[in-house]
């Protein structure tokens, strides 16, 4: 474990080939302190994000009042879409940076710029202003998802990838159970009155994200990012430091003989080149993708933004206690990747991604023909939505799990950001808008018309799924990226990392 250890730090040019061992020491980890370390800074991302969103499903009806905000429905929407809105152009303008400037750079950079927006957004005094923050706090998740997804499957042990990402993106429902509660206690208007409630329910992101941002500042820069950009032995450094704060909490590290993979330094890359990645190399996996991401978008933005409208329209829920039916629903989302997300390892990313995404689609449209009917009360509702999202929930992480783990290292930034920005923009953008008029006009049947939209996306995604998908369980990023495993001496040409 010494790595470049007494040798000043060096940068190989682009273009060199080396052999280094350090994927391979990353991925035979125990899984130890230093791993949940990782998982709580790093996936506070997703409680924020979901976080976000409750709130202002909680408190939307609240914001119509005059006393508050005074919106229009159709104005809780279109704050919903500039939210996205500003979630899509912060992932690319983010993404694109965290492959140039690193992991760590940038996940400092984008939870600081949410902590200003959120405390921004409790301020807010009209439509404009409070559009306006929700756009900048969109833009801060949407690069939090760029830089953190790509530094959580570069760090974390390849044999527990599939159920590590499922378990962090589903925590995102932490961050509702969380806004729920909120709501309930700070909508409730025998302690505080509306006008003041639903500001202090938008703080409450403030008070968690500053928190995280301590203990973010001392993770490592992600040591696979280090080895493109050609920083080796800094690489190797980091690993050590890995290895030493492992062996603190789960004791001395077995010696193992370590494989070594053939890389090259890239270093930043154009926009060419991601092209030709995506449009000619990865034709199919960049179909997968777009699949995965735009019906999980379409879904989840359509129905959980207006939720708490369809409560309030069509159920009489009263505005300060929707928070309270959004937490069952909340519960069977979280529970959904807990549960679930051992199999992804271990039946395999084709087989479940392909069940989950068809089964929550067939869910999707019944639940929506019993609404339709008339044949729900705003219980039975939110029960139906549960289980339709139990299973929903694990589909929507393994979309995140499975752009995040099938492109280059290089590149892994930008991917996810694209993906994500395409997948929002044509599957979330306009949902919440949508939905918000089809709600506004009273029509059940008109409701039903977008959950069924929503059905048919995840049924053509599962289907995409079992043509398309990859048998990713288990292999390290290097191996699913195409790079070779050194068996042998160095080739000629090869500098090999751990004499560097």
């Amino acid at each position: 474990m010494a790595s470049g250890e007494g040798q000043e730090p060096s940068t190989l040019p682009v273009g060199q080939r080396f052999l280094t061992d350090v994927p391979v020491r990353l991925d035979q980890l125990p899984w130890s302190f230093w791993h949940w370390k990782v998982v709580i800074a790093l996936g506070i991302t997703w409680i924020l994000d979901g976080l976000e969103v409750t709130v202002v499903s909680a408190v939307s009806a609240v914001l119509i009042e005059p006393g508050t905000l005074g919106l229009t429905e159709k104005q809780i929407g279109l704050a919903g879409s500039a939210y996205l809105a500003g979630a899509i152009s912060g992932a690319l303008l983010f993404g694109r940076l965290t492959d140039r400037l690193g992991r760590k750079h940038l996940f400092l950079v984008t939870l600081t710029l949410y902590l200003l927006a959120a405390l921004a957004t409790a301020l807010a005094w009209n439509f404009a202003s409070f559009a306006i923050f929700r756009a900048l706090t969109g833009a801060a998740i949407g690069g939090e998802y760029a830089a953190i997804n790509s530094a959580i499957d570069e760090l974390l042990p390849a044999r527990v990838r599939g159920r590590a990402d499922l378990a962090i993106n589903g925590s995102y429902w932490a961050g509702t159970i969380l806004g729920a509660l909120a709501s309930l206690a700070m909508l409730d208007t025998t302690w505080i009155p509306h006008a003041i409630g639903w500001r202090l329910t938008f703080g409450l992101g403030v008070l968690l994200g500053g928190a995280i941002l301590l203990i973010r500042r001392h993770l490592p820069e992600s040591p696979r990012w280090l080895l493109l950009h050609g920083r080796v032995q800094e690489a190797g450094k980091v690993v050590d430091e890995i290895e030493r704060e492992v062996e603190k909490s789960a004791g001395a590290i077995p010696h193992m003989r370590y494989g070594q993979v053939h890389l090259t330094v890239k270093g930043s890359i154009g926009f060419g080149q991601i092209a030709r990645t995506l449009l000619a190399h990865h034709r199919a996996r960049t179909l997968l993708g777009l699949s995965l991401m735009v019906a999980q978008a379409f879904a989840y933005n359509a129905i959980f933004f207006t939720y708490a409208l369809v409560l309030t329209r069509f159920y009489a829920v009263p505005a300060g206690r929707a928070g309270a039916y959004l937490l069952p629903f909340a519960v069977g989302n979280l529970l959904g990747p807990l549960i679930l997300g051992h199999f992804f390892d271990t039946l395999g990313r084709r087989v479940m991604i392909t069940a989950t995404y068809a089964l929550s689609g067939v869910l999707l449209l019944g639940t929506g023909l019993l609404f339709v009917h008339g044949s729900l009360n705003a219980a039975t509702q939110t029960l139906c939505w549960s289980a339709v999202f139990f299973v929903a929930s694990a589909a929507a992480s393994s979309a995140y799990l499975t752009v995040s783990e099938l492109f280059p290292v290089e590149m892994r930034g930008m991917a996810i950001a694209l993906f994500y920005a395409v997948g929002t923009a044509a599957g979330g953008l306009a949902a919440p808008t949508l939905f918000g008029a089809l709600i506004q006009s009273g029509s059940r049947e008109r409701v039903f018309l977008g959950y069924a939209i929503g059905a048919i996306l995840m049924i053509g995604a599962a289907l995409c799924a079992l043509v398309l998908g990859v048998a990713a369980e288990g292999k390290s990023l290097e191996a699913l990226a195409g790079e070779p495993t050194a068996s042998e001496a160095p080739e000629p040409g090869d500098v090999d990392s751990r004499h560097a």
